[in-house]
This record gives C-alpha cells, structure tokens and sequence, in this order.
C-alpha cells in the first residue's frame, strides 16, 4: 500500500482532532527534527507501568477534568506523551498484544476467556527476547486472562495475581511470589507489597539492564479504600487514581535515589478505556468520552500513553501518530538492542525513532479487535469489520456515521483503503463465554453493585 497515497485520499491530519495537551507542554517539534546531531543513548532499563481501566479522562495531562495526577504528569512534562494510542479494549487481549506484538486474531486470544489459546510453543513475549540481550526481566502486579504465569513466557522473577480487583484481605487471602504462595497479611494492601517487589527488585539489579513490566491493579473495580482514603471517604475512586499516582512518583524517586534515572526509560500506559466505576466523570473539556472499556469506539480503546527516558525523549513533546498496543514488543526490542523472533509475524511498528524524538516511520492506521468485533482507524475515518464507516473530526466525543451513499471523495476513498487494510486483517470469530464463566460473571457484578 502507498502510504503516500493513503494519506493524500483519507482526509484530514490527526491535528484537527487534539485534546488538551498537559499543563505546560510547550512544542511538537523534536530537538532534532531540524538537523541537529543527537547522541545515541546506551540501551536503557526498561520499566512498563500499565494501569488497569485507566483511560484518558482519568489522568489530568491527558485532559481529564476531574483528577490531579502530579507525578503521572510530570512524566509526561519531562517525556513524551502520545496522544493516539489504541488498545484491545479489554484487558487481556490487550495484555497479550502489548507482549507479543500481535494482534488477536493471530494469538486467538480475543476474548477474557480464551487465555488457553495462547502457549510458549506458539507465541514468544517481550521479557524472552529482551534475555537475549542481556536484560534481567521481572514482572510485577495483575496477571490475568493469559495462560500459564509470568516465569513460563520468560520473566526471570514475578510478585502478583490472577485476576483483577485484589487489593486487601477479604478480597485476595494469598499472592504468588516466584511460584510460592503467600498469605496477605490482615491489614496490608496488596499494591504496597507489589510496589516493593519492583523497588527490590531494581535496587538488587541497579548495576546490569532490567526489564519490568509492573501491571498495577489500580484502578479496576471493586473500587475500595486505599491506606490514604480517609475515613468514610465518598470519593473511593478518585482516592484509587492518587494513590496509583504515588506509587509511580515513589517509583521515580527511587530511581532518582539510585541514579538511575537517565538509564530508564519509563512507559506509563493504560491497559483499555475507563470502566463503568469511573464512567459518570469521563470528560474531557467538560464533554463526555464516547464509549468505555469493553466497547469498540473510542471510549473503550483510547488510552494513555506517556514515555520518559531523561536525556533522550524530547521534554514536554505531544507526539500526534497512530500507535497501537502491537507496537510495544518492536519498540523495545529495538531500544534494548534485541532481535525480534525471525519466523513470527509482528503486528507491530517500532516507535524507538519517535521516542527519541525524531520522524520515524509513523502508521497510516491501527487495529483493533475485540471478540468477533473490529476496526481500523486512519487519521479521520473508521471502517468496522461489519461495514459501517464513521467519521472521526469530533472524536473521542463524537463518531458521526458516513452513509453508504455518500458522495464524498475523501470518505469514499477512506473506505476503499480501509477495506482493504481489513481484509488483510481477518477477524477471529467471536465466542461466547463458557456457562460458568457467565455464572460467574454475573455474580462479580452483583457483587460490585451492577446489573444482573
């Protein structure tokens, strides 16, 4: 496909449709971007924070109206923040195609219980390759909806759960450490203990480069107190986004301690839109985010994504291309000098350029697919695996459907091209969940307080 070509025929650039930027962010043009030499950095300790249905109304620099996150966005004053990045928008397919570079319907994982459908003797995940380049791996946190546990896809160490919403005792009565199972204390909050695994972890390996992929639980329901929430608090959920907001400024910190912190590079990201806990106050400049997490429009996919590596990202930069979660496992790759897998096709494309603030080779379209659903999104335009078109100048707020008889040249061509992204793209049928699966489900939610 002429890229060249597809951008002249699909409309208008993805200028037209920014959000407000982080406070103070100052440009959109890199250091270099006007010839200047940059110095090639070394290869950097790598540490992924993914926050669990965390969208981008729910972090501040990214525009949301009714949070403070101060050190999530001083990452971003001091890094890059980009501001079209694109999930599956449910958390473990979203999880595996952040560690495979592959998109659902070749994993087969399209769905949170179709986690078996992935296996080590079929699929190879970041921390694997980033061994045979040397790093030390460990993941921390939330391992959900994949199969088998973190040592068997290559981390070296891993502290964590199985599943979503364990933060104290009557929710969660044990934690795996290193495949032993440990009791939660009464009265330790399960972020804490994770938190300090990381911290470990990085003090015991400060000298050789690490990798760690630390999947926080926050802020997935049920949404319950935290060890700041003071008494009888009404505010549970904002309470849930500062803490998770201290944990990645104590986290900082300690790199700073360790000087570290121009070795690191930092990626914060979250895992699918905001949930139906957060929801009421998904807003934007005082409009409401179309879509949530586990529905196909922006709301749903749309996400945070801010990265940080003192000395080589551009401070304050908003990076305006498409990415999606397929291209994580190509960009660290690159940045940790590691060879992708020669014999597997990755969906992804290497943002290693655009982190360290230059052109690079930026997509003309993401992917996204969820459970037999799908669509692919160009700069203005969105074609679904079911035919409709929408047009994309008011998103996130708005996505105002094309009729099939438009007379319009640029959405007329946008669909041509996106036809045939799609048809290069064939979407795994979707499946429903297994009885007890939905028994169970059902269950969850009445116990949250949700429907039935």
């Amino acid at each position: 496909m002429n890229r060249r070509e597809f951008i002249k025929t699909t409309g208008l650039g993805l200028a037209a449709l920014t959000l407000p930027s982080c406070h103070s962010i100052a440009t959109d043009v890199a250091p270099d971007s006007v010839g200047k030499p940059v110095t090639e950095p070394k290869k950097p300790n790598i540490i992924f924070i993914l926050s669990d249905d965390v969208g981008i109304s729910d972090i501040s620099c990214t525009g949301g109206d009714h949070f403070k996150t101060p050190h999530i966005d001083g990452l971003a004053q001091g890094g890059t923040r980009f501001e079209y990045c694109y999930s599956t928008p449910l958390c473990g397919p979203s999880r595996c195609q952040l560690l495979t570079g592959r998109y659902p319907f070749r994993t087969g994982l399209i769905n949170n219980y179709s986690d078996n459908a992935i296996a080590p003797s079929r699929e190879i995940m970041m921390p694997t390759v980033l061994k045979q380049a040397g790093y030390v791996t460990a993941q921390a946190g939330k391992w959900g909806q994949m199969a088998l546990g973190p040592r068997a896809w290559g981390f070296d160490e891993f502290l964590g759960v199985k599943g979503s919403g364990k933060y104290w005792r009557d929710q969660v009565a044990t934690y795996s450490h290193n495949g032993q199972i440990n009791d939660l204390p009464e009265g330790k909050y399960l972020p804490d203990i994770m938190h300090d695994f990381v911290i470990d972890f990085i003090n015991r390996n400060k000298d050789r480069p690490f990798y760690v992929y630390y999947a926080m639980v926050h802020v997935h329901g049920p949404i319950v107190r935290t060890p700041d929430s003071a008494p009888g608090s009404k505010d549970l959920y904002n309470d849930n986004i500062v803490y998770m907001d201290k944990l990645v400024g104590h986290l900082a910190q300690e790199l700073e301690r360790l000087h570290l912190r121009e070795k690191t590079l930092i990626v914060f990201a979250g895992d699918n839109g905001t949930a139906r806990f957060g929801i009421d106050r998904a807003t934007i400049g005082g409009r409401h985010i179309h879509g949530m997490k586990g529905t196909m429009l922006e709301g749903g996919s749309r996400v945070p994504l801010i990265v940080n590596w003192p000395g080589t990202t551009p401070a304050g930069l908003v990076n305006r291309d498409l990415t999606d979660f397929s291209d994580f496992f190509p960009t660290l790759a690159e940045l940790g000098g590691a060879q992708l897998p020669a014999s597997t096709v990755i969906d992804g494309e290497s943002l290693a350029e655009q982190i360290k603030g230059r052109k690079g080779k930026p997509r003309e379209w993401v992917y996204v697919e969820l459970n037999g659903n799908s669509y692919v999104r160009n700069d203005r335009y969105k074609l679904t695996n079911h035919g409709g078109l929408f047009d994309l100048r008011d998103a996130p707020f708005k996505e105002e459907p094309v009729s099939g008889d438009t007379t319009d040249a640029a959405a007329i061509a946008a669909r041509k091209r996106l036809q045939a992204v799609l048809d290069q793209h064939p979407t795994a049928p979707g499946k429903a969940p297994p009885p007890g699966r939905q028994v169970r489900a059902r269950q969850r939610r009445q116990r949250q307080g949700g429907t039935p």
